[in-house]
């Protein structure tokens, strides 16, 4: 089967970390990204990396918060999200490709409250 698996979404305080995973199945080699939805709001990417050349594509919202990594050995894309800000609150899918996406996992949800 060709799928992803989301994980790591949970209950945070502002300012706490949460790490996001992605594990990927029945492919490979290719770019892997996080887009979110807030409740209201349309989904919009956050981060994107090509594993096989390490380049990697961040929005302005999450610059300096926010890395995306990936362990091409475990097929895993794992987002690190620090210093977490209430309008951080949102359901995180990865997907395949930057744009366009041909194949999304399902969402995880991350809540950022007090």
């Amino acid at each position: 089967d060709v799928q992803l698996q989301a994980s790591g979404g949970g209950l945070v305080q502002p300012g706490g970390s949460l790490r996001l995973s992605c594990a990927a199945s029945g492919f490979d080699d290719y770019a892997i990204a996080w887009f979110r939805q807030a409740p209201g709001k349309e989904r919009e990417g956050v981060a994107c990396i090509n594993p096989s050349v390490g380049s990697t594509y961040y929005a302005d919202s999450v610059k300096g918060r926010f890395t995306i990594s990936s362990d091409n050995a475990k097929n895993t894309v794992y987002l690190q999200m620090n210093s977490l800000k209430p309008e951080d609150t949102a359901v995180y899918y990865c997907a395949v490709r930057c744009s366009s996406p041909i194949l999304w996992g399902q969402g995880t949800l991350v809540t950022v409250s007090s």
